[in-house]
């Protein structure tokens, strides 16, 4: 049994696979969470991103339901584990959970489990969120290709701010005008913002892409980003 703190990271697929597979990076952020577990076990949920969205697409103009676009979008989250389960070694667990108690149980055997999607209905932000409360999570990182929380989406408003603190609650009230269906992109979707607000997860949201961040953030320092501290 592991007796460390855990600490849950939802990394989104633009971190994890963008346009092109990005072997050196995979490796760079493998050598971080691998240095991490000298503090912490880590359970960190794969999105979908840009090969999710592109099969999605192809299948919604074929004809498929939502249910059945939600399963295309959930394969590959699966396939983008396994490629950072490739890039860590001997310290992951070597399987890709189905369930978020599957990933518990492979934790109390494995400093690292890694896994993508469960079922239709829960986005990876939401399965993260499942995660960090079931588990005890001392906190959330939310990595993604936006380095923060902003105002309005700041790749269509150009006066968007970056909230460098806020609330659970807030965090709620902010996603709570969006509209979700597969392939959606956001920094959190409502359903996680809510499991994170009862559960009083602290949560911080970066740009996956910059390890200093990452690791400021994984050590308790500054970062550029947001924090989401629990309450009203």
């Amino acid at each position: 049994m592991n007796n460390q703190p855990r600490v849950a990271i939802n990394a989104g697929g633009s971190i994890i696979a963008p346009d092109q597979i990005d072997a050196a990076f995979l490796r760079q952020i493998s050598d971080l969470l691998i240095e991490v577990t000298r503090t912490y076990d880590l359970l960190v949920v794969v999105g979908g991103g840009r090969t999710a969205r592109m099969y999605i697409e192809a299948c919604r103009e074929l004809g498929a339901d939502e249910n059945y676009l939600d399963r295309v979008g959930i394969d590959a989250t699966r396939l983008n584990a396994r490629l950072l389960i490739s890039a860590l070694q001997e310290k992951v667990h070597r399987d890709v959970p189905s369930t978020v108690d599957d990933a518990l149980r492979a934790s109390s055997e494995h400093q690292i489990v890694v896994m993508g999607g469960t079922h239709p209905g829960h986005t990876t932000d939401t399965v993260s969120a499942m995660l960090a409360e079931r588990s005890g999570a001392r906190e959330l990182l939310i990595l993604t290709n936006i380095d923060g929380v902003y105002t309005t989406d700041p790749r269509k408003d150009p006066d968007a701010e970056r909230l460098s603190r806020i609330t659970t609650s807030q965090l709620v009230d902010i996603v709570s005008e969006g509209q979700y269906k597969a392939g959606s992109t956001a920094v959190v979707d409502p359903v996680a913002a809510g499991i994170i607000h009862r559960a009083g997860i602290l949560t911080k949201v970066m740009d996956g892409r910059d390890l200093d961040q990452v690791s400021a953030a994984l050590a308790g320092d500054d970062f550029i980003g947001t924090v989401v501290a629990p309450g009203d």
